[in-house]
């Protein structure tokens, strides 16, 4: 299994943007997928977003899709989570997670990252 540690939380104001990165402890298959999920406080953990690592096929849940792009480096073996038009609802403890299927790639999880939006 591949190791994932997350990076590059933190507290921001609503309507801001930031970005999280998630580093992969070795290099992944292209059809690989990477993906990320959240889970706010008393909540149960949720889908973000998703993607293979070659960059095809990105889906985003519906509450975040227009504000937040996934994406990757492949020289760096890690990936992001660019967020922009940040609200409150948005708090949550964010994890990386990644496996070789697209419908559940969850085979490996990092530790996850804390996102904090005041209003």
């Amino acid at each position: 299994q591949v190791q994932l540690v997350e990076s590059g939380g933190g507290l921001v104001q609503a309507g801001g943007s930031l970005r999280l990165a998630c580093a992969a402890s070795r290099r992944m298959a292209s059809t690989y997928v990477m993906g990320w999920f959240r889970q706010a406080p008393g909540k149960e953990r949720e889908f973000v977003a998703k993607m293979r690592w070659n960059g095809s096929t990105p889906s985003y849940a519906d509450s975040v899709r227009g504000r937040f792009t996934i994406s990757r480096d492949n020289v760096k073996n890690t990936g992001y989570l660019q967020m922009n038009s940040l609200a409150p609802e948005d708090t949550a403890v964010y994890y990386c997670a990644a496996g070789p299927s697209y419908s559940s790639p969850t085979d490996s999880w990092g530790q996850g990252t804390q996102v904090t939006v005041s209003s």
